[in-house]
């Protein structure tokens, strides 16, 4: 990952005068303050002891957990004091969430809100010219420089197909305002934009223009704005890659991302998980295919050596190709044939053909980079010999199990299960988040609606390496006795290899009956695509013809869309499994009802929670107590959260896993709801018993 900030300044920061933002946090948050009096809000104690406690975090550079339940508002209680204290102290705020959607409601909601609140009284309007930006990853950005050398190249770059995307991009490169790849529809070809996108060492301040290279501009308004937005994914990507000290500080500066910078993460229940996942090995058959792709394509006789390319040079591409084929062959057929993932026990489970090829390829690259003059060219060669190197390195890693306290496993995934995936994530992410994150001398806040197990935070504070961290929880203003109706299936048969056809007929019953007895718009939540998949082909024609919609995880549309149209029909029926329990918010009667097909407990036999597993029962521990239960009850909370996003919301709460009923765990389950009350039913009485809200 190339560095965000080339220019930093290396120095400490100078002594500042304590921080303002607890006295204004007081002043903006109090019953008579400017929430209340501006926006004419019933003022809200939750959202100013949340506002209050971040405020002292932010001041004494503290870290700080903090539950805030749903409708507390705790976007405005970290991001007015976050505000208030980057523009006084002359810092920058990081706010990190998980889902786009929350990304965008900050943007385009929350930040012009917080303009508006701080314009409202003389002792806050110091802070309203704050500059904010949203920071997207530099391969998203297209490169004016890298653009005008393909078209200058074409010839030894691209085919006529190729050169005809190549001409759509330039076309739109004139029109677009920010030249961010999700802009141009359809998304360009990924061949393609891997020539002109900003994610080469030859997108950089000494080769580009920077009043013309969207990615440069971008920089710039990076390194003066006050708060920057980022998704979780991105900001374990950049810290992984070096964070601050990769942008100019020193272990003894404060910062997490860039020197002396503080930082919010909301929606921080899902940080361990993206965390895990970016802090491991991730090396695939076609990230290989396409790295000697992008060098020499032998198909097309196009690609960055153009010119360069002699028969020598075309062989060793030639044997880089075929040692690929057979290398994940290989590991395709000792890992593999039975199951799409499979844990890496024993080292070496493939002979690395793979080794001497690619180190051959990177001296020849190397000795290419080596007969050119310093300049753009020469850069982009020199990266490629170090993204050969990379793949060498990951891979002899992966093959011997460098590190023991990784755990290293293979995937086989694509539309055609052909793509071969070498992976390995720490067994224990607490100590690179204690290091990366707790251990930067700043202030590291972590909220969310669901942080805490039987009430307590303790658990989600060891699993971040949050040892120090200060934490408090508020719960729901909401009247969810008023709001919220329960219901409880206990006649759908168990989960098990045994009666898996029965439950599924079972659950196409009950999501029927369910579904078409609620007026407004239900979300049905699965854990298993294949469930999903079965249920919605037994029930798509007879929704339709009953004039309700039936929208699918997986079908053409994405999350964001799928939720978007949810919001517009108002009517609709929604299918999703993982991603739909966490960020969808539809408030209002278009989501009237949130179903649960299963308890959301995580498959056991992924290699991560399966070595976690391993490693609390060797220490003599429970890891279905102590892992996978806490890890499902947050799961289930999340996706019961979906349902009332508002004061005005209500609606039903359908559970078809009767277990909750059955299992002594269950009752655990229950406890977490917000509105403890429930009405159990079956086949036999569920007429009479399922009353939703009227209309």
């Amino acid at each position: 990952m190339i560095g965000l900030r080339e220019d930093s300044d290396l120095s400490p920061p100078p002594p500042r005068p304590p921080s303002v933002a607890p006295g204004v946090a007081r002043k903006l948050f109090a019953e008579d303050g400017l929430l209340t009096s501006l926006l004419e809000l019933e003022h809200r104690p939750e959202q100013a002891a949340m506002g209050l406690a971040v405020a002292r975090a932010f001041a004494d550079d503290h870290p700080l957990l903090f539950e805030a339940g749903t409708g507390v508002g705790k976007s405005l209680a970290y991001l007015l004091p976050g505000i208030v204290h980057a523009v006084d102290q002359s810092r920058q705020l990081i706010v990190s969430t998980h889902t786009i959607s929350l990304q965008e409601q900050l943007e385009t909601k929350d930040l012009p809100l917080c303009r508006r609140i701080l314009a409202g009284s003389p002792e806050t309007s110091a802070y309203v010219g704050f500059r904010s930006c949203v920071l997207v990853g530099k391969g998203n950005y297209l490169c004016t420089t890298r653009l005008s050398h393909a078209l200058a190249e074409k010839a030894s770059l691209f085919t006529d197909d190729d050169y005809g995307e190549l001409q759509r991009i330039a076309d739109w490169a004139d029109q677009t305002e920010t030249g961010l790849r999700h802009e141009l529809r359809p998304e360009p070809r990924a061949e393609v934009w891997d020539l002109v996108s900003a994610d080469s060492s030859g997108c950089s301040r000494k080769h580009c223009d920077c009043n013309r290279c969207f990615y440069q501009r971008a920089r710039t308004r990076l390194r003066s704005a006050q708060v920057i937005i980022v998704n979780h994914a991105l900001l374990f990507a950049l810290i992984s890659a070096g964070g601050a000290q990769a942008q100019g500080a020193t272990r003894e500066t404060p910062g997490v991302l860039f020197p002396d910078d503080f930082l919010v993460l909301d929606e921080a229940h899902t940080v361990p998980e993206v965390a895990t996942d970016n802090f491991g090995l991730h090396v695939s058959s076609r990230s290989v295919d396409r790295a000697l792709k992008h060098l020499y394509n032998p198909r097309t006789r196009r690609g960055l050596l153009g010119r360069h390319a002699g028969p020598e040079l075309l062989r060793l591409i030639d044997d880089g190709l075929a040692a690929s084929e057979r290398f994940f062959a290989a590991v395709q057929a000792a890992l593999l044939t039975e199951r799409a993932v499979v844990r890496l026990r024993a080292a070496d489970p493939a002979e690395n053909v793979l080794e001497g090829p690619l180190a051959a390829l990177e001296r020849a690259v190397a000795r290419i980079a080596d007969r050119l003059e310093e300049g753009r060219e020469r850069d982009e060669f020199l990266e490629q010999r170090l993204r050969l190197k990379a793949l060498q390195v990951s891979i002899g890693e992966w093959l011997s199990l460098a590190d023991a306290g990784q755990v290293y496993w293979g995937e086989r995934g694509g539309r055609k299960q052909t793509i071969i995936t070498l992976r390995s994530a720490p067994l224990d992410i607490a100590p690179a988040l204690r290091d990366h994150l707790f251990g930067c001398a700043t202030s590291v806040v972590c909220t969310s609606a669901t942080l805490a197990v039987a009430g307590q935070l303790d658990a989600f504070a060891r699993r971040m390496g949050a040892d120090r961290a200060r934490s408090a929880a508020v719960a729901s203003p909401f009247d969810y006795d008023r709001q919220m109706r329960v219901f409880v299936a206990t006649d759908v048969p168990l989960p098990s290899p045994q009666d898996a056809r029965l439950a599924v007929e079972s659950l196409i019953d009950w999501v029927r009956f369910c579904a078409l007895r609620v007026t407004g718009g239900t979300l049905v939540l699965f854990t298993s695509y294949a469930d999903l998949r079965a249920v919605a082909a037994a029930l798509e024609t007879e929704f339709l013809a009953a004039g309700r919609p039936l929208l699918l995880q997986g079908d053409a549309l994405s999350r964001t869309e799928l939720a978007r149209e949810m919001r517009r029909r108002g009517n609709a029926v929604l299918f999703g499994t993982e991603s739909f329990w966490t960020g969808v918010d539809i408030p209002g009667a278009a989501l009237s009802q949130v179903i649960v097909t299963r308890l959301p407990f995580a498959p056991p036999t992924h290699p991560v929670l399966e070595a976690r597993s391993d490693a609390v029962r060797e220490a003599g521990g429970n890891p279905f107590a102590e892992i996978t239960l806490p890890d499902a009850l947050i799961q289930f909370r999340q996706g019961i959260g979906r349902l009332i996003r508002s004061a005005t919301d209500r609606g039903v709460i359908t559970l078809l896993d009767s277990r909750v009923v059955a299992k002594t765990y269950g009752r655990l389950f229950l406890e977490t709801l917000p509105q403890t009350r429930h009405e159990r039913m079956n086949r036999l009485n569920r007429e009479d018993v399922f009353q939703p809200f009227p209309s």
